[in-house]
């Protein structure tokens, strides 16, 4: 716990959202069960084991303490959320959540949801390759993009704010989508995006029509019961890369499990779809340090042939 305390002792006031404290990363002995973000203007700790009274309230101070120094006169708003199988809670520890709650990061706007649900609408750990996805648009106008398991649509206005001519959304979840509309009209967003409330793995029709692709996003949850399983599911998505990559286009895949390390997507892909090489390894925002490389975010990079 001491770890923690330390860091938001010495944290700056955030301005996008972020993460600040890592735990899960184990560089932090005794605090793998922590994380602590900003999602502006509120901080939210998760625990993914109960936390005690006295330890809630040595958190609570500690923020109390460095908020005042950071913005006397303003108050304090935080979320705890335990996330320990059976015991799993959101509260709202002080101050208010906005409504409806609008984030930053490097200069888009995203809206989040930090009492509802475990997802909260914009995946921080993420930053990095929605960065790459920035950089490798910019200065290309006209690129088609293909962005599946949207989710709320982070990677589609980036890659729109890039000069992106257009993006193809795909998720199951109508309510996702939704929230990816919003966040497009959030960035004044309101030519280019195309929202395929769709199970990929029914059909690859509407898909392939819309296709080829200069780039392609793969974000698959690692274990959603019922829909995706890394482990298996993930080999039918590379299967697909070939034929839907327009010559000298780029997939990105990312990979967020510690079960399952870079060899399980490097290999595959080796015997999946051999037309495409490996370019690089995103590195994962610096705060995401991990004792082990391979138990962190994977976000790999493939290209077609010219």
């Amino acid at each position: 716990m001491q770890a923690l305390l330390n860091t938001i002792a010495t944290m700056d006031l955030p301005t996008d959202a972020c993460r600040i404290f890592h735990g899960r990363g184990g560089l932090f002995p005794g605090c793998e069960q922590l994380a602590l973000e900003a999602y502006p203007p509120l901080l939210l700790l998760t625990s993914f084991e109960p936390l005690e009274a006295a330890a809630l309230q040595a958190v609570g101070e500690a923020l109390a303490q460095r908020w005042a120094q950071l913005a006397p006169g303003q108050a304090l708003s935080w979320v705890y959320q335990c996330r320990a199988e059976g015991q799993a809670e959101t509260r709202l520890m002080s101050g208010s959540v906005p409504e409806p709650h609008l984030v930053s990061e490097a200069g888009s706007l995203y809206q989040v949801h930090v009492l509802k649900g475990q997802n909260h609408g914009l995946f921080l750990d993420m930053a990095a390759g929605r960065r790459w996805v920035s950089e490798y648009l910019a200065g290309r106008p006209g690129l088609r993009v293909l962005n599946l398991f949207a989710y709320t649509c982070a990677f589609s206005v980036v890659a729109l704010r890039a000069g992106a001519q257009q993006v193809v959304n795909v998720d199951m979840s109508a309510g996702a989508l939704s929230i990816g509309r919003k966040n497009h009209q959030l960035n004044g967003l309101t030519q280019g995006a195309s929202f395929l409330a769709h199970d990929i793995f029914n059909s690859w029709g509407k898909i392939g029509r819309s296709g080829p692709f200069d780039l392609i996003v793969l974000d698959p949850p690692s274990y959603q019961k019922g829909s995706f399983v890394a482990s298996k599911d993930y080999a039918r998505l590379m299967r697909r890369l070939p034929g839907l990559l327009a010559p000298g286009g780029h997939a990105m895949l990312c990979l967020n499990t510690p079960k399952l390390d870079t060899a399980f997507l490097q290999d595959q892909m080796r015997e999946l779809a051999p037309e495409l090489s490996f370019v690089a390894r995103v590195a994962n925002p610096a705060v995401f340090a991990d004792v082990s490389e391979e138990r962190s975010l994977k976000v790999l990079v493939y290209k077609a042939a010219d």
